[in-house]
């Protein structure tokens, strides 16, 4: 706030306590409201990413063995699908987990299986 004296000019006493930018105690407050809001933001971010992970990788699992399925009906044959029986003809191209981790295709009637060892990675 600005007090003029009677020329419509600021005295000297006011512009001397003229507070510009802010204070310690404000830029403190800040940044606590903001680690708060990260300490909450980021252990949500996290677990939602290894859900989205997860159901991608279930969903990738059952393309596998549906396609697996499909390729005996067709074939009528029982041995193990290679990813060359599969691929173009029933999946666009191989699916490959969001950790980055490999698909094993497994034997007729057996679920295939995600290499990457996290444990919420299997068919259910």
């Amino acid at each position: 706030m600005f007090f003029l004296n009677g020329r419509g000019e600021m005295s000297i006493v006011k512009k001397l306590f003229k507070r510009e930018g802010f204070t310690l105690v404000e830029i403190m407050i800040v940044i606590a409201i903001i680690g708060l809001l990260a300490a909450v933001a980021i252990p949500n971010f996290v677990r939602a990413r290894e859900t989205a992970q997860k159901n991608a990788c279930i969903s990738n699992l059952k393309q596998i063995d549906g396609a697996k399925t499909l390729w005996s009906l067709d074939t009528g044959s029982t041995a193990t699908p290679t990813w060359t029986d599969l691929v173009t003809a029933y999946i666009k191209q191989t699916p490959s987990c969001p950790t980055g981790a490999s698909y094993t295709i497994g034997a007729l009637g057996s679920d295939p299986t995600c290499n990457s060892g996290v444990a919420t990675h299997q068919l259910p």
